[in-house]
């Protein structure tokens, strides 16, 4: 478990813009800590689509969410702009461990900070298979060191 140097925008690869919405924003005033995963897993699965040609819908191969975490560490709330920050902390022969850092548009330091781990696995028989060629090549461009 990569955490250390997940501290700014420098420590991500690849980022995606975040919309937030009124919904977002709990009794609080901010966004709802719920929300953050649903964040993480878009980005997530955004890249593993764009970047890394993963068919969701007919594909062979998906991945099965198996653990995930978040720290918050600052507020954030509607309206917001968001960045996500994407990047590989472990690859390994059916699993990925991606770290995702959420920032304020401009800012440095995120206001959170995530994971979540995918086992990927064959569709009918819902065992771990390796991971296809072209996902781990996307992947690998994304792992930290």
């Amino acid at each position: 478990m990569k955490e250390q140097g997940a501290g700014s925008r420098a420590d991500y690869g690849h980022f995606y813009p975040l919309d937030t919405r009124w919904s977002d924003n709990d009794i609080y005033g901010h966004i709802n800590n719920v929300i953050y995963y649903s964040y993480i897993d878009s980005v997530v699965n955004r890249f593993l689509i764009e970047e890394g040609g993963l068919d969701i819908s007919g594909g062979n191969v998906v991945g099965f969410v198996v653990s995930s975490g978040c720290d918050y560490l600052k507020p954030a709330a509607y309206p917001d702009a968001l960045d996500a920050g994407l990047r590989v902390d472990h690859l390994g022969n059916s699993s990925v461990r991606y770290g995702v850092g959420i920032f304020r548009r401009g800012e440095d330091s995120p206001c959170a900070r995530g994971f979540s781990v995918h086992v990927f696995v064959a569709r009918p028989a819902n065992r771990p298979v390796p991971l296809p060629e072209t996902l781990r090549r996307a992947l690998q461009t994304l792992l930290v060191d």
